[in-house]
């Protein structure tokens, strides 16, 4: 299979380019705040709808200023000191989940403090609608033809134009010219989209629809996340600015997502540790 060159550009508003990659964000949030408004109308949530609302602000605030920073700090530390004003183009894509979710847990600390509310007690409740968010992210890294896996012999492995996407094209790929393209190539965003987006869902939506001890379902959206991200590193091609950082086969995404996954199983173990006693 070819990989289809999308334009990254949705529809132009006189200068204004709206790009599909920032519409895709603009729908995983839309679609958190609507699910968590219906979960919000349930008997004994820990919010109503109109502080979904607020929170929704602040995880967003969150989500955005941090996994612009992460991605900076834990991907392109060199590149903004050339750079600086390349930390303001977020439309460029470059966003890190891991840094969008320390800005996440920032902000809903900072709500907690603010209204009184438990801090993993909102965790809990966001908890499943995080993935929606994935979801609508990866399909955004898909158009925009970023974060490629390694060759593959699947199917449905995609060859992309080294013209349109250059740094895929470098020494380990063994590919030069203007015309070459590169080998099939796992199309990664997609696993990620299925599996840190849908399934993840399914699973959350699913283990949240009982009553659970606190903490357990944010527990269990670390160790979702944390297994599914570190399992599919091992297809994704490794950052060309950073390459594998240990072994040769350590990526920062799998150095970034273990202790998600170990703090998953630590949580969940504590969460129903604490339900026996009670």
């Amino acid at each position: 299979m070819v990989y289809p060159e999308f334009d990254p550009v949705a529809l132009y508003l006189g200068p204004l380019a709206i790009r599909w990659y920032g519409l895709m964000y603009l729908a995983g949030f839309a679609a958190a705040w609507w699910l968590g408004r219906q979960r919000a109308r349930r008997p004994g949530a820990v919010i109503d709808p109109q502080q979904m609302d607020d929170l929704l602000f602040y995880a967003a605030l969150g989500v955005i200023l941090g996994g612009r920073l992460g991605y900076i700090l834990f991907y392109g530390a060199d590149t903004w000191r050339v750079d600086p004003l390349q930390i303001l183009r977020v439309w460029e894509g470059g966003m890190s989940f891991h840094g969008g979710f320390l800005g996440v847990l920032v902000a809903v600390w900072w709500y907690a403090r603010r209204t009184g509310k438990a801090f993993f007690a909102l965790t809990d409740f966001i908890a499943p609608l995080v993935p929606l968010g994935l979801f609508a992210g990866r399909v955004g890294n898909f158009i925009n033809g970023e974060l490629w896996g390694a060759p593959g012999s699947v199917p449905w492995a995609m060859q992309v134009s080294c013209a349109r996407h250059a740094g895929l094209c470098w020494d380990k790929l063994q590919l030069a010219g203007s015309s070459a393209m590169t080998p099939p190539l796992h199309p990664t965003q997609l696993y990620e989209a299925a599996l840190e987006g849908v399934v993840l869902f399914a699973l959350l939506w699913i283990f949240s629809a009982k009553q659970r001890p606190t903490m357990a379902v944010s527990g269990l959206f670390l160790l979702g996340y944390g297994l599914f991200r570190f399992l599919i590193e091992f297809l994704r091609l490794p950052d060309v600015q950073l390459g594998y950082l240990a072994l040769g086969w350590v990526t920062m995404g799998q150095l970034l997502s273990a202790p998600m996954l170990l703090a998953g199983i630590a949580m969940l173990s504590i969460a129903y540790a604490r339900q026996g006693r009670a």
